[in-house]
């Protein structure tokens, strides 16, 4: 059993400062930033500067989360994006399930400050019917059942709470439509993972996302070992090299 404090260590955000081109990394929905913490470890051995923050709500409790909403966790990454902006000469934007619809969120509001995006497992629709009862059970039911810990390798923890937040996830559902709505404007480079074994987001998502952007490059690389949380699962060490060499490729020249 882990104790109190090395939970506390692993939720906390991340910060590399490194070379001239940013990589910011989202995690995902009721998640922390142990879900990513290997990836960014990876990107700084590379030599990105790096930003991962930890949502608001997220890596306390699930109460916490309920008392956010989408504004606030896109806030949060937007600060971070632009503090890497400012540092650095090119910026790739990548995300978890959740934190991959905050990332083409930003990529349709900051167009100019991203230059690709690479999406594990995004969430932005579900065919899940439950759903429908959100917006009045919501008000009623503060949580469901667990999502978290989606991860076939064992003695992996991304540290998720225990709970479904249901006005968090209302909120969340919020920001799918506007995020849909918007998909055309994104022209931005796309590398898109998806794992074939994902038991909390359906296979719904990927073809809005793939279908809707306008981007010329883009990308799917199924993962045929991982469930949903991959970049904890076997299929990581496959992430991490293809999301280098992409990032490498779209932010050419950009290191100098």
């Amino acid at each position: 059993m882990r104790s109190e404090a090395q939970v506390t260590t692993a939720v906390q955000p991340f910060r590399h400062v490194g070379g001239r081109v940013g990589v910011l990394l989202c995690h995902g929905f009721t998640g922390s930033p142990a879900s990513m913490r290997p990836w960014a470890d990876d990107l700084a051995e590379r030599g990105y500067s790096v930003e991962l923050p930890r949502l608001p709500g997220h890596g306390t409790t699930w109460q916490d989360l309920n008392r956010t909403a989408w504004p606030d966790w896109y806030r949060c990454v937007e600060r971070s994006l632009l503090d890497l902006a400012e540092r650095c000469a090119a910026v790739v934007v990548a995300g978890l399930s959740m934190g991959g619809c905050l990332a083409l969120r930003l990529a349709q509001e900051h167009s100019t400050l991203v230059q690709g995006l690479v999406l594990v497992n995004p969430a932005v629709a579900s065919s899940d019917r439950r759903l429908v009862a959100l917006p009045l059970l919501r008000l009623f039911v503060g949580s469901v059942g667990a999502i978290g810990g989606d991860i076939a390798r064992p003695g992996q923890d991304e540290h998720a709470y225990d709970r479904t937040p249901l006005q968090a996830l209302y909120s969340q559902t919020q920001m799918w439509r506007l995020v849909i709505r918007d998909l055309a404007v994104i022209t931005q480079p796309v590398l898109l993972y998806r794992s074939t074994n994902d038991h909390v987001v359906d296979a719904t998502g990927a073809p809005i996302i793939l279908s809707g952007v306008s981007s010329a490059d883009v990308t799917e690389q199924t993962l045929h070992r991982s469930y949903h949380v991959a970049t904890l699962d076997y299929d990581a060490p496959a992430i991490f090299d293809g999301s280098a060499a992409f990032i490498e490729r779209v932010t050419k020249g950009s290191r100098i």
